[in-house]
């Protein structure tokens, strides 16, 4: 009888991206929505790192946080809408917190190399992906 738990090919890769969306995109969700519950109170806090006004570049961080995540968590365009939260994640790394030791932007650096993985893993079987294009995976 082979043994399922040290053999090296995947249990079920389905599920994995399932599971890794479902936590990937909730998170991003969490941080997005809490960023537009105190839109007021970051926004004045939030800098122009990148040069196109601290209100458009906040509002850009909400839209890959609060709308991307959501839409990787059901694996809807999840190859596309993963690409603004690993922009977000890049500038958030190497910009944004530049100066800071990397305990306090490991996060980001975690979320940027995530987001690579779930580009090349994509939507997987259980997802809205699946759902409107009838992929057989």
């Amino acid at each position: 009888m082979k043994n399922k738990i040290l053999n090296s090919a995947s249990l079920n890769t389905n599920i994995a991206a399932l599971l890794l969306r479902l936590i990937f995109g909730g998170m991003f969700v969490h941080y997005g929505y809490n960023k537009l519950a105190a839109y007021d109170q970051i926004l004045p806090m939030f800098g122009d790192i990148i040069g196109i006004g601290a209100k458009l570049s906040f509002n850009l961080v909400i839209f890959a946080e609060l709308f991307c995540g959501f839409f990787v968590l059901i694996g809807f365009f999840t190859r596309l809408t993963v690409i603004p939260i690993f922009i977000t994640m890049i500038v958030a790394f190497f910009v944004a917190h530049a100066k800071d030791p990397f305990d306090v932007k490991a996060p980001a650096f975690l979320f940027m190399l995530l987001s690579i993985v779930i580009f090349i893993l994509g939507s997987g079987r259980y997802s809205v992906d699946r759902l409107m294009f009838k992929k057989s995976l």
